[in-house]
């Protein structure tokens, strides 16, 4: 008899899970105007999840690492750097996107969900999560920092409410 909360199923059910919390929060975000805070805090937040290699499970060779961060930050960025750009509306920066950029989330989401059945047969599950958030975290790095530099670009020289904000936290 197969266990119903098999660590497989359990990993796909929690991507699913964070797919739809994404999208979500995503939604809600793209409604207010964009600070400094809300685009630095993510991948902040974000980076507290290394943590997990203080477990032995979760660790893989450094070099796996560096090839995921690479993939998620030149590969799997590029859509989202090409599907969102910050625009001034009024006295606000707004994220605008384009109607490609949940169906660019949606299939790297089907993709990770895809490939993880495959490296949940060379790796543990536990591994195969760690190597899936670096790759994630190179992904989101690189649109974050591009979004910075973008919002710093439009902020230059302008005192517009959501920088001031943004500014004083």
């Amino acid at each position: 008899m197969e266990r119903m909360f098999h660590p497989d199923k359990i990993s796909v059910i929690g991507g699913v899970l964070g797919l739809a919390g994404v999208l979500v929060w995503r939604i809600r975000e793209g409604r207010t105007a964009v600070t400094l805070r809300k685009i630095v805090i993510p991948p902040l937040g974000m980076a507290s999840g290394f943590s997990m290699f203080l477990v032995p499970q979760f660790r893989f060779p450094w070099t796996w690492g560096v090839v995921a961060f690479l993939i998620g930050a030149v590969g799997l960025a590029y859509p989202l750097l090409r599907t969102s750009r910050l625009v001034v509306q009024g006295k606000d920066i707004m994220m605008q996107r384009s109607t490609a950029f949940f169906t660019v989330i949606l299939v790297l989401a089907a993709a990770r969900i895809l490939a993880h059945g495959y490296f949940d047969q060379l790796l543990s599950v536990e591994q195969s999560g760690a190597l899936f958030f670096v790759l994630a975290f190179g992904m989101i790095l690189r649109w974050r920092t591009n979004m910075l530099m973008e919002y710093r670009r439009l902020t230059a020289g302008n005192e517009t409410p959501a920088f001031e904000q943004s500014v004083r936290g």
